[in-house]
């Protein structure tokens, strides 16, 4: 199993600190993340926010992998009904160049309606969309010159120079919370990545096989977020609570209405304890329980947050120290 960082870059008004210093503390860190053991960086995507949470994730994986050698970078997840799929192979594909063959991209649908009405694009349409653009990405990324005309996109003789390192194309992961998802991550995937359960894990199974692909090949990335390794879990729950419930919290408030709804709102740090939401553990506990989590679920890389909405990352660095220093060892 590898471990990976993920981040949003958020900077909640209530904290905020100028943006400029948010991303150098998380970029600064991300790279020193290596030195610890750390194998993958994962940025995330949304857009006209308050908080300044990142709309161009494939920016800031190209900053880390600029100053990483080993360090797996990319997106988990992009929106990519928001993207045009030749463009964002062109991308991806400088990124995996300057990287040296690192880059791995996740991708989703998105659900806000403000983000689709933006960028003008019909939020019933992210479906379709992204089943197109993937199968561009991919044909790109292979070497072909694609030619297509599908239901929202129209290309002649497309290609991408230069070719991607990685043969015959950087991993792409497929997320999302439901059997569409996971149809999808079947059909158009390399893996899933998302609510990596043995519930899930079938359901993945199951449309690999329907689709004449070896189930026992299928590839899951997950993790928790909000794990936190700690010799003061107590102290550490009460200091990280306010700001993990933001985080929750603004999730909570852009589901309302649409078809997602993967978080309630919470009221109180209780709540965090009672959905188990967040985990402040010592080593010796978090171990075993990482191994009971994924002991049926061939997950390939478990990610954390690097930091909190609000908490400058130095403010973590012992935590992530002492996961790398006392739970990483055990997995590998």
């Amino acid at each position: 199993m590898r471990f990976g960082l993920m981040t949003d870059f958020r900077n909640p008004p209530q904290w905020a600190r100028p943006s400029a210093e948010v991303y150098a503390d998380i970029i600064d860190h991300m790279v020193w993340a290596e030195s610890l053991g750390f194998t993958d960086a994962a940025f995330l995507e949304h857009h006209f926010t308050d908080d300044g949470y990142i709309p161009s994730p494939l920016i800031a994986a190209a900053a880390v992998a600029a100053r990483t050698k080993n360090m797996r970078v990319g997106t988990n997840i992009a929106i990519l009904p928001l993207y045009d799929p030749v463009r964002l192979a062109e991308d991806g594909a400088v990124l995996d160049v300057i990287s040296n063959g690192r880059f791995e991209i996740g991708v989703g649908l998105g659900y806000r309606a403000e983000e689709y009405a933006g960028y003008g694009i019909d939020l019933k349409s992210r479906g379709q969309r992204a089943n197109e653009a993937l199968e561009i990405i991919r044909r790109l990324w292979q070497g072909e010159k694609v030619t297509f005309h599908g239901k929202h996109f129209h290309i002649d003789g497309a290609r991408v120079t230069p070719r991607p390192i990685q043969q015959p194309n950087p991993p792409i992961w497929v997320g999302g919370f439901n059997r569409a998802a996971v149809r999808r991550a079947a059909k158009y995937g390399d893996g899933y990545t998302g609510p990596a359960t043995k519930q899930t894990l079938q359901m993945y199974r199951e449309e690999l096989q329907k689709l004449g692909k070896d189930p026992s090949q299928a590839r899951m990335t997950g993790g928790l977020p909000w794990l936190v390794v700690s010799n003061d879990p107590e102290r550490d729950f009460n200091r990280f609570a306010p700001h993990v419930m933001y985080w929750y919290n603004a999730y909570a408030k852009w589901f309302e209405g649409t078809d997602t709804n993967v978080w309630p709102h919470l009221d109180s740090a209780e709540d965090l304890k009672r959905l188990n939401l967040m985990t402040v553990v010592t080593p010796e506990q978090a171990v075993p329980m990482i191994k009971a989590l994924f002991a049926e679920v061939p997950v390939e890389t478990f990610g954390i947050a690097i930091a909190p909405p609000g908490v400058p990352v130095s403010q973590v660095r012992d935590n992530i120290e002492l996961f790398a220093a006392k739970v990483m060892p055990h997995f590998k």
